[in-house]
């Protein structure tokens, strides 16, 4: 489903009007609009894009599934791709959904290409943020990408405690390997996945806050400016917990070791522990006459030799920590 909204003076003026009265709607100096496209038909798309005089390859752009996050300046108007994403803590996958939009002086046209974008929840974070409105298109693209860089952040906070939670199975006494093993692959998926998004995003920022651009006025800069912060803040988070899963991969595979020495270390004390009464026996069991051969003397000197030398490779092998 389409969404039309016309603000005048950072007011909600109009709302729910049709594609082809965009023209009635920004006739006035102190209005702009912002119309979101749901899956829209090329017909849909060719009546916005003469309206207002937008670029081929950026329709061409807005069609596209796929695009890696940028910002594409044209003419008449500027061209923005980015990525919502959203973790599912369950299973640690990384859902993404992409939105276009156009940006022109005087309307912000987005395009959905899927219902994954939470859109409702982008039109309660501009009512919240209704008084920045007033500053025109700079206030609603800051709104869209404000809601757009929180998601990110949030993303590599709950994967950050997805981390923490690894961590605490690693050292866990109960061994997790299988657990620890698959929760780390698709973690480091996900992250991989969200890397793709987010650190683009710096340079979508920080193109649009130059001033060769004139895309951001002087009262939307420390906005703007808190925005980039924000995109460098989770860039660098991602970048970190990507090496700290690499690292706690590596490490499960280091305790994985540690583990088979010890257990190959505890086998091989007991097997030299039963080895003592094997040879033991055998020796006695030789159908050759010595001392004490078939005496219950020779039976008694077996049983003491077996339980001493198994008694002190016991005590030895646990001096030494192999038992």
């Amino acid at each position: 489903m389409n969404t039309t909204r016309c603000y005048r003076r950072g007011v909600l003026l109009d709302e729910g009007f049709p594609l082809d009265g965009l023209d009635e709607h920004l006739i006035h100096e102190d209005t702009v609009i912002w119309v979101d496209l749901y899956r829209p038909t090329p017909q849909d798309l060719q009546t916005v894009a003469d309206e207002l005089n937008l670029h081929s390859l950026a329709v061409e752009g807005a069609t596209t599934v796929q695009q890696r996050p940028k910002f594409n300046r044209y003419e008449h108007h500027d061209f923005l791709s980015a990525y919502a994403v959203r973790l599912d803590t369950a299973s640690g996958e990384l859902g993404m959904a992409e939105i276009a939009a156009f940006i022109t002086p005087k309307a912000l046209i987005t395009v959905r290409k899927d219902d994954a974008f939470p859109i409702q929840d982008l039109i309660d974070h501009l009512e919240r943020n209704a008084e920045l409105i007033t500053h025109g298109i700079s206030a609603l693209l800051y709104g869209l990408l404000d809601f757009i860089v929180d998601g990110h952040f949030d993303t590599v906070q709950m994967l950050d405690e997805q981390i923490e939670t690894l961590e605490d199975l690693l050292f866990d006494e109960r061994s997790h390997d299988t657990d620890v093993q698959r929760r780390s692959f698709e973690l480091r998926k996900s992250l991989v996945r969200l890397r793709r998004v987010v650190l683009p995003m710096r340079e979508v920022i920080n193109t649009i806050i130059r001033r060769d651009v004139q895309l951001v006025p002087r009262e939307m800069a420390p906005y703007y400016q808190d925005l980039y912060d924000h995109v460098l803040r989770a860039t660098e988070w991602t970048e970190s917990l990507r090496d700290l899963v690499s690292t706690i991969v590596e490490t499960n595979l280091t305790i994985q070791g540690n583990r088979l020495n010890i257990i190959t270390k505890k086998v091989t004390s007991w097997a030299a522990i039963i080895a003592v009464p094997t040879a033991i026996t055998g020796f006695y069991g030789q159908n050759l006459p010595y001392p004490g051969f078939a005496h219950e003397s020779g039976f008694i000197a077996s049983t003491l030799l077996i339980a001493v030398l198994s008694v002190g490779l016991f005590m030895i092998f646990r001096r030494k920590d192999w038992l």
